[in-house]
């Protein structure tokens, strides 16, 4: 690893900590005195604020990063080998980050290790959620201790490599279905809603591969392993454009369909599009998508890193108004209740997003520094 791109670790590894210990300190001791009063959200109003967003983005991440791993674990695609294992590492960080938010958002986290086992709510999608990612964790961390010790081929690595795909996606299709089943949040209920989250979090995890990768090789392409500067410049930056493109049309087809439709709690889509939110993460997709359809901007590592951080920044606005559209539309309306209901996170909100980054890029950059993200099949972590 190049100088500076050692350099460039360790910066993101201090600012990391410095991030866990500022937020985790006014999380802790807002909680403590404040309970859930510390989050501006209600039972009666808005009930999954920005916690749970950050939790649904940072899954779903980990879902994508997954899936960028599994071209070359299951599909047999090699030219990904280079980018798997730190794929697989991304995924373990990103889905701690999430974890780690829920649990904080849920009070007492803790009371789950007796409370599921003992009353398990089978009915519920919830329930199975936790369940599947669980199971999906324990393979990940199953999958990475393979490829540390350089096992790539054997027949229980490539186990491994299926199991963790496939648990990823059953977690994934319950996390779809906790939302896309509540009939009684036109916003959200859609069957189609798993298949929109998975095309999402591949993104996302193309997004976040092609940030972390250059932030191992100090942003150039020249400190790269050939593999790695091939991968880099040849069929990685296409296939981020084409997953671009198709949640671009994903995410036209649902704004349009939600401003026809007149169906009763669906004028949330008013509220969505009236929120200079949307209109930032539209142009920073747009931004995006443009800066690698030209051939010589694509292969561009300034570009590349451009358009990852753009489409990071409009994924996680995205999850948000995702969280807050589907509950903004009271859900009994009469004269006494507003047309929208007012949300505004609060400061231990936005400390719970600074928590779950601090830990996502944390884990990251400790595993750059102890573990070779970098290898490749044949060669030991």
């Amino acid at each position: 690893m190049a100088t500076k791109a050692i350099a460039n670790i360790d910066t993101v590894l201090a600012a990391a900590g410095a991030g866990l210990v500022v937020s985790l300190a006014v999380v802790v001791f807002n909680l403590m005195t404040q309970g859930h009063a510390a989050f501006n959200t209600t039972s009666d109003g808005i009930a999954w604020g920005l916690p749970v967003a950050t939790y649904v983005f940072f899954v779903l991440t980990s879902t994508g990063l997954t899936f960028v791993a599994s071209l070359a674990m299951v599909f047999g695609q090699k030219d990904f080998c280079p980018i798997a294992k730190r794929c697989v590492w991304l995924a373990v960080a990103t889905l701690l980050a999430g974890f780690a938010a829920l649990a904080f958002e849920l009070g007492h986290p803790f009371r789950m290790l007796w409370a599921v086992p003992l009353s398990f709510q089978y009915t519920s999608a919830m329930n199975w959620m936790g369940v599947f990612y669980t199971i999906y964790l324990v393979f990940l961390l199953l999958k990475f201790s393979k490829l540390h010790s350089g096992d790539w081929d054997s027949g229980a690595s490539r186990k491994l490599g299926l199991a963790s795909f496939l648990s990823v996606i059953v977690a994934h299709g319950t996390l779809g279905l906790v939302f896309g089943m509540m009939a009684m949040r036109p916003f959200w209920y859609d069957g189609f809603m798993p298949v929109y989250f998975l095309a999402t979090a591949f993104l996302s995890g193309l997004a976040f591969a092609v940030l972390a990768t250059y932030l191992a090789y100090g942003f150039r392409q020249d400190n790269m392993p050939p593999a790695v500067r091939a991968l880099m410049t040849g069929v990685l930056p296409k296939l981020f454009a084409l997953a671009r493109g198709i949640v671009l049309l994903f995410m036209a087809a649902r704004t349009i369909t939600g401003l026809w439709s007149n169906a009763d709690g669906l004028e949330a889509f008013d509220w969505l599009v009236a929120s200079p939110w949307f209109w930032i993460e539209v142009v920073a997709m747009l931004a995006a998508f443009v800066m690698l359809l030209a051939p010589g901007l694509r292969s561009q590592a300034t570009m590349q890193v451009r358009a990852s951080v753009l489409v990071i920044l409009a994924l996680f606005i995205g999850r948000y108004e995702y969280m807050v559209g589907g509950q903004v539309v009271p859900l009994f309306k009469g004269a006494w209740a507003p047309h929208f209901i007012d949300y505004t996170p609060s400061l231990t909100e936005w400390m719970l997003v600074l928590l779950a980054l601090s830990i996502a890029f944390g884990i990251y950059a400790f595993g750059e520094r102890r573990f070779n993200l970098g290898a490749q099949p044949g060669e030991r972590g």
